[in-house]
């Protein structure tokens, strides 16, 4: 056996592949399919809200529904599909409107034009001709938290304008809450049909994996108890099936960079170590700056043998934090609300604590192991402190 490849085809254990058969989805596939049926006679569908846990299906059955409309009829349908979470795609209303026209086959320069042309071009170029346009919104809290609710108002009353073509609009979230601070108008349109992912259980992630292993690793390298152990433990994270591959294909990848014979459960357990020291490393990195220099002010406390970390003393390095680097400070209020935040996304814990006369006070410890510690405190260090 070829020690230096253990993948005939690693793009099938990624989050992008759309397999030619999606198991356990038969009824999210029956329902979105009839809903967008009506495309193929050139009739307007409802718009569709998608939602479920990550990993539960709903991003690769919309691809799967598209890519079957248009095998059925590639003349009048046109699918567009935009991950709102991508950088530059969508933190402003013009970003999201040049990303559609450029799916459109229309150039749009990255600044420049004012927002009304664009969407007067949108307008154009969709009633240019007969057609159907289905609009899938992946992560669309992401786009409404960053920048409201307004292009989607304007999105879903586009088709008041239209003479020969109609929009519809499915929109995809992880979060079902996020709706409730829509405005009423959009959240009427937007939810004409709801459809729930539920979570996958761990029998069915091993069917998932088995299949795509099958196609995606070379012959005897994988067992079936490691891919049992990947579905295992993706079951207990909310049937997570972005998970599970993840955990099989790194797990390969190291058995491979190790010249060893095969995957074996050891692989999967550093595998999922190192997912998860990716994850956390890569959710710090990525909060706002203010965010970040909360969170680098707990390291610095924690660092200084703070195993219990109070509020006020976080406060005073994020303001020396911020004299330095020329910021704002935000009110003490706004960093309690940071600091809740950063609970929430699993990287501190917190507990209110009573001083008595003195009031209430938060208790804060951190969350994350040394190895995710030792590169955040660096990277923190080289952004604010040089």
């Amino acid at each position: 056996m070829d020690k230096q490849s253990f993948f005939t085809d690693k793009h099938i254990l990624t989050h992008n592949y759309i397999p030619p058969e999606i198991y356990h989805r038969d009824e999210q596939i029956s329902k979105i399919a009839k809903i967008l049926a009506p495309s193929l006679k050139l009739e307007q569908p409802s718009n569709l809200f998608v939602y479920g846990t990550t990993g539960t299906g709903k991003s690769v059955v919309i691809k799967y529904v598209f890519k079957e409309l248009l095998v059925a009829n590639n003349t009048n349908i046109k699918s567009i599909y935009i991950n709102c979470k991508l950088r530059r795609v969508s933190d402003t209303e013009y970003r999201m409107l040049a990303t559609i026209l450029r799916e459109l086959n229309f150039p749009v320069p990255d600044t420049g034009l004012p927002t009304e042309a664009l969407y007067t071009k949108l307008f154009e170029l969709l009633d240019k001709r007969h057609q159907i346009i289905l609009l899938a919104l992946d992560e669309l809290d992401a786009l409404v938290t960053k920048i409201g609710d307004e292009i989607l108002y304007n999105l879903t009353r586009i088709n008041t304008e239209l003479q020969n073509s109609k929009i519809s609009i499915i929109g995809i979230s992880n979060n079902i809450s996020f709706t409730e601070n829509l405005d009423p108008r959009v959240k009427s349109s937007l939810s004409e049909e709801e459809i729930i992912f539920p979570p996958y259980n761990a029998l069915e992630l091993k069917n998932i994996l088995l299949d795509r292993a099958n196609k995606a690793l070379k012959e005897g390298i994988c067992s079936e108890g490691v891919i049992s152990k990947c579905a295992a433990i993706a079951a207990q994270e909310q049937g997570d099936a972005r998970r599970a591959l993840d955990l099989l294909r790194v797990a390969a990848e190291l058995a491979e960079r190790n010249n060893d014979l095969e995957i074996t459960q050891k692989h999967v357990e550093t595998a999922e170590q190192k997912l998860e020291l990716d994850r956390i490393v890569e959710l710090s990195k990525t909060q706002p700056k203010h965010s970040q220099m909360v969170f680098y002010s707990i390291l610095k406390l924690f660092e200084k043998g703070g195993e219990q970390i109070l509020t006020g003393d976080i406060y005073e390095i994020y303001s020396s934090l911020c004299k330095r680097n020329g910021f704002r400070m935000l009110t003490n209020r706004r960093i309690s609300d940071l600091i809740s935040e950063l609970d929430m996304l699993g990287l501190i814990s917190t507990k209110v604590i009573s001083k008595g006369r003195y009031g209430r006070t938060r208790e804060v410890r951190l969350a994350i192991a040394k190895k995710p510690f030792d590169i955040l405190k660096t990277f923190f260090s080289d952004l604010y402190e040089t």
